[in-house]
């Protein structure tokens, strides 16, 4: 009896035992993953190098408002940042690329413009629509000549402007006209939406084919007048990182910036349609 009793105890412990050590071995082990997710979390917030330096964006003139509010919000977040901008038409910031100009970001007005800077293999990746935009006619504040319609444009004696037809906003426009079967002889062409704009601001036109946005930007200046053929003539913009771009890390994060949430906000503020 004795000895049956002896087997038992010296069982009965080695069971003990074997559990005390497994539970030691799983103890061990979730410290060792506890301390490895540690250290990869450490590492990974190591690996997120802060931002510096400038970051030089080429934009269509039509994104002046929006991308300057964009770019003092990229400062505000990333400190040591600096966004400078150069705005103007679309085709003329492709040339200015393709011609060897630092930039690392390039936003146009249309693939057309855009198409310029991918074929001369400038650009880093795909190109990526982030906002799309419809004209309007801008007139003089009250409309005081009673335009309701892209036909009224037509009407002899009145002074129209234009962007050019190599600027997306002139070959929108001229898109909605040859659709809608009417010429228009324009008192003058302009290089970029803004200069447009600026015509009917100054009274020296009493009407421009725009976009919405730089109509809602221009506040009181001018007055705006919708056309259903508009619809038909929409703007895609797409945006994209530059092969050589001096500031990559950062030109990635402003793009990222406008393609967020936020950016989205401020673009539909401005009378930009979502992509």
């Amino acid at each position: 009896m004795k000895t049956r009793s002896a087997r038992r105890t010296r069982r009965t412990l080695r069971v003990a035992g074997a559990g005390a050590a497994a539970l030691l071995a799983l103890s061990a082990c979730s410290s060792s993953d506890s301390d490895d997710s540690s250290v990869k979390s450490d590492t990974s917030a190591s690996a997120s190098p802060e931002l510096t330096g400038t970051v030089t964006v080429f934009a269509a003139a039509s994104l002046k408002e929006s991308f300057t509010t964009l770019g003092k919000e990229f400062e505000e977040a990333h400190p040591g940042t600096k966004v400078t901008f150069s705005f103007g038409g679309s085709d003329t910031l492709a040339a200015s690329i393709t011609g060897g100009a630092p930039a690392d970001v390039f936003a146009s007005a249309s693939p057309k413009t855009m198409a310029i800077v991918t074929d001369a293999k400038d650009a880093s990746g795909t190109p990526a629509t982030f906002a799309r935009n419809q004209l309007e006619i801008a007139t003089l504040p009250g409309n005081p000549d009673k335009i309701a319609s892209l036909k009224d444009l037509t009407k002899s004696g009145l002074k129209v402007v234009l962007c050019d037809e190599t600027v997306p906003c002139g070959a929108a426009a001229q898109k909605a006209l040859d659709a809608s079967g009417l010429k228009l002889t324009p008192v003058s062409y302009e290089q970029d939406v803004k200069s447009a704009l600026t015509k009917v601001e100054l009274k020296e036109a009493d009407a421009a084919v725009v976009y919405k946005t730089d109509v809602n930007a221009a506040g009181d200046k001018v007055e705006g007048v919708d056309f259903p053929e508009s619809a038909d003539a929409i703007n895609d913009y797409p945006i994209t990182l530059l092969k050589d771009a001096p500031n990559s890390a950062a030109a990635k994060a402003f793009i990222a910036l406008v393609q967020s949430a936020e950016g989205q906000k401020v673009l539909t503020a401005a009378g930009f349609l979502k992509p």
